[in-house]
């Protein structure tokens, strides 16, 4: 039984819009393999609450998605190896 999920990703500053671009696409790519996407928002530069990785601010995109269960194990391992990725949080939203 499928189940819904949000994701949150908070990519380095440093990449750039092309970065940004292609790291959103090779995420989507990932979703996409294992889940439908029912909403993508790009939410854009924000201040980050502390430093990571010796940056202040983050460029952040929201995937609501519906997958199996275990499909967000996967897609967590693929997003801490992704180059340009500061943070990543997947939850469940239909509890």
């Amino acid at each position: 039984m499928a189940n819904k999920y949000e994701m949150i990703v908070v990519l380095s500053p440093v990449l750039g819009e092309e970065g940004y671009a292609s790291v959103t696409e090779s995420v989507k790519t990932k979703l996409e393999s294992g889940a439908t996407i029912e909403v993508q928002e790009t939410l854009g530069m924000k201040r980050l609450a502390y430093e990571i990785n010796d940056q202040k601010e983050g460029f952040y995109l929201q995937f609501n998605f519906t997958a199996e269960p275990d499909f967000p194990k996967e897609l967590d391992r693929v997003l801490k190896i992704t180059e340009g990725v500061l943070r990543h949080l997947i939850i469940r939203t239909d509890e």
